[in-house]
This record gives C-alpha cells, sequence and structure tokens, in this order.
C-alpha cells in the first residue's frame, strides 16, 4: 500500500503501467496519468486548431487555453507573471536559450561556475559559450556523501564570476542544493543563478521569490507530462534585456526588408508555430499534480526511498552512494557487477532501473565509478515495488555469487 496521502489505486490510473510491472525509472521520464493522455487527445482532436493566429472562434479557445497553461505554470511555480514563463522543447532548450542570449554579453576573462554533479545539459552550453567568449568554465567540488559543497561553491564566487548554474536536485545522487543560500552570495557579487529543476519540479513546492534564483528550467515529461515541452522561467527584467535566439514568426512587431522589431517577453523566445499539444497536456499535468499535492508525493517518494536504503543496506555487496535524504532517487554499485547487467537482470523480473553514466560523465569520473544503477520514484510507485527491486538485486548477487 502507497503511504498516506497518495490514492491506493493510483497506479492504474497511468495505462503505460498495465501488466506487472515495476517502473522505477521516474528520473529519466515520467510515466502519464489518463488524464493527460486525454487532454493531449483532445487538442489533437475536437479541439485542435492553432493558437494567437487565427479569427475564428475555434483557434481563440485554443489560444485561451495556451495561456490559461502558461499561467498554471506560473502559479506553480511561484512566479510572479505569466509573462515570466517562456516555453521549450525541453529545460536542455532552456539552458541553451540563456547561455546563447543573455550569454552574449560575456567577455574574455569573464567567469562561470557550475558543480560536479551537473547533466550534460548544465554543462556542454556552458562548455560553447566560454569557446565562443573566452571566458573561463569553473566546478566546485561536493561533499563526501555528494552534494554540493557549498563553502566551497561560495568561495569560488569572484568578482568576473557571471552566472553560477547549478542542479536543483541531482539527477544522480537526489541531492538538494540550497538554492537561496548561493543565489544570496551570487548576488553579493554580482553574478547571475541558473537553476536545473527538471528533478525538482515534480517533488518540491517551488516559489522563484523564496529560492531567489534569475532563471529557472523544468521539462514537462519529468512532470508526468509530455515530451516534447519544458519550461524556461527568467526575472522579467532580464528577459526583457536578453535578444531573440530564433528568428520567425510569433516573436516579431513588425517585419520589413530594411529591419525587424521583436515582441516583447515571452513571445520574442518562441518563434514559430509552438507544440501546442504539449503545452496542452503540460497544463493538464500540473493539473493532475496539484490535485495530489507536491508535497504528498514528496512525503511519499522520501517513505519509499528510505525503506529501499533500509533493505539495500542488508546487502554486503551494494554501495548506494549520495545522500541519505536524496528526493526520491537513489544510485548504486554492485561488487563486481556492472550496472548494465543489473539492469538487465532486473528487467527479466519485470523491474525498470536506470544504468549507465545518466548523462553525467564527469560526475562518474568524481565518483570513480564507470556507471551506476539508479532507482527513482514516482507518485505511482509502492512499497511492493521497493521490495521487488531488492528480491532483484539479491538475484543478482547469486547468479553473479557475489555477498
Amino acid at each position: 500500500m502507497p503511504p498516506a496521502g497518495i490514492r491506493p489505486n493510483i497506479r492504474g490510473e497511468f495505462p503505460g503501467l498495465a501488466g506487472n510491472w515495476a517502473y522505477l525509472d521516474t528520473a529519466a521520464t515520467a510515466q502519464k496519468p489518463q488524464a493527460v493522455i486525454d487532454a493531449i487527445a483532445r487538442c489533437y482532436g475536437v479541439d485542435y486548431a492553432t493558437v494567437h493566429r487565427g479569427v475564428y472562434e475555434r483557434s481563440a479557445t485554443m489560444t485561451l487555453r495556451f495561456e490559461e497553461a502558461r499561467a498554471k505554470v506560473a502559479r506553480f511555480i511561484g512566479a510572479a507573471s505569466p509573462d515570466e514563463i517562456v516555453f521549450v522543447r525541453g529545460a536542455t532548450e532552456g539552458i541553451n536559450l540563456v547561455a546563447q542570449s543573455w550569454g552574449q554579453r560575456l567577455q574574455p576573462g569573464d567567469r562561470i561556475l557550475i558543480s560536479a554533479l551537473e547533466h550534460h545539459s548544465n554543462i556542454v552550453p556552458w562548455q560553447m559559450l566560454r569557446d565562443r567568449t573566452g571566458a573561463h568554465l569553473d566546478v566546485a567540488p561536493l561533499t563526501d556523501d555528494g552534494r554540493i559543497d557549498e563553502d566551497a561553491l561560495i568561495a569560488m564566487i569572484g568578482p568576473r564570476t557571471r552566472m553560477v548554474a547549478i542542479a536543483h536536485v541531482s539527477n544522480v545522487l537526489g541531492g538538494v542544493a540550497d538554492v537561496r543560500r548561493i543565489a544570496d552570495a551570487a548576488h553579493a557579487m554580482g553574478a547571475l543563478v541558473m537553476v536545473d529543476g527538471c528533478q525538482a519540479g515534480p517533488r518540491i513546492v517551488l516559489d522563484m521569490a523564496a529560492l531567489g534564483a534569475d532563471f529557472y528550467v523544468l521539462s514537462g515529461h519529468k512532470l508526468y507530462g509530455p515530451t516534447g515541452i519544458g519550461v524556461l522561467w527568467g526575472r522579467a527584467e532580464l528577459l526583457e534585456s536578453m535578444p531573440p535566439w530564433q528568428g520567425g514568426g510569433a516573436m516579431i512587431e513588425t517585419v520589413s526588408f530594411e529591419r525587424t522589431t521583436y515582441a516583447p517577453p515571452p513571445g520574442r523566445f518562441e518563434a514559430g508555430t509552438p507544440h501546442i499539444e504539449g503545452v496542452i497536456g503540460l497544463g493538464a499535468a500540473i493539473d493532475y499534480i496539484e490535485a495530489i499535492g507536491v508535497a504528498a508525493i514528496h512525503a511519499h517518494e522520501t517513505a519509499l526511498l528510505h525503506e529501499a536504503r533500509r533493505q539495500i543496506g542488508q546487502l554486503n555487496s551494494v554501495r548506494m552512494l549520495g545522500p541519505e535524504s536524496s528526493a526520491g532517487i537513489l544510485s548504486f554499485v554492485m561488487e563486481g557487477v556492472h550496472p548494465h547487467d543489473i539492469g538487465t537482470i532486473l528487467d527479466e523480473a519485470g523491474v525498470a532501473v536506470r544504468a549507465g553514466h545518466h548523462c553525467a560523465q564527469p560526475l562518474m569520473q568524481v565518483l570513480g565509478v564507470p556507471a551506476t544503477a539508479r532507482a527513482s520514484f514516482g507518485v505511482y510507485n509502492d512499497m511492493d515495488d521497493v521490495s521487488r527491486l531488492v528480491r532483484g538485486l539479491e538475484r543478482v548477487t547469486r547468479i553473479f555469487g557475489v555477498k
């Protein structure tokens, strides 16, 4: 049975979980509730029309729903205004947008600061910006238990630091960063803060004003919504100061062969026909999450995680990585067994985990491992999934003869 606060039959609301399948890869992508699937199907079906262009009723109605979804996102993350919400293809595109638009102002010798546990999406765009501008890329270390060493990071913020880019929750180790503390320190030195919120959004109550960051990105498919849609939040004054990064329809005010003027944010950054179905689906996913409560989801996943750590801790051959207080994510390695073999054997038992470097190869180097196995929990998991994971790991130890 799931912990209190989560409907006992909630698993049945996710068609992708039909059958006896323990899905423990929510950190990669969340399964979709029927409510989201229905919203997308209706959008593609009887409601379908383009947005922002038609004067006919259905287009106007679809535009209204599209912009209502923007307002839902703003409310969900505690943004000051829906105009601070830019729809992008995913968190990766949101980070690239900032790096390519805001980043045009960087000069040789300016510095960008990230941490050693970042996803490739929060490393590579800054490397590309470094190579274009002559800026430097600094990397803050981790604590012994796999969290960002915030004391060390803050000490590394200098007068030439222009951007601090960090994960709110590590996609590998699950540690939660103190964004407010880091933001206060960065702002005191004149730097901005970009936060990768992909893993935080589904499980931590967000409030942009309280966090104090300058940019924040989310990925829709990790929020129980569709793929191909994400969110960039930016403080209004920053978005207004940034040039567009793509040209086309919708992002303009006027166009002539001599000159083009651009729309204010967020339209300035949303060139072309948008991912209408993705936005509508994301709005439905937020409705679904809010009906349960983010705090309830977090408590649910925390209970599952603690039980998983307790039971796996009894297997001598398994080494768990990351802090005990990680948010819904548990990475581990088994002595003498490659994580891919762990994942394959678990799959034979109907248990799905992720195995690999999790788009965090530099972190694997820091941890001194080629890869890890990762179990990550969602609103639809329960204690039976934990038991099946542990039984599967016991089977791995028997097959490989490890204790």
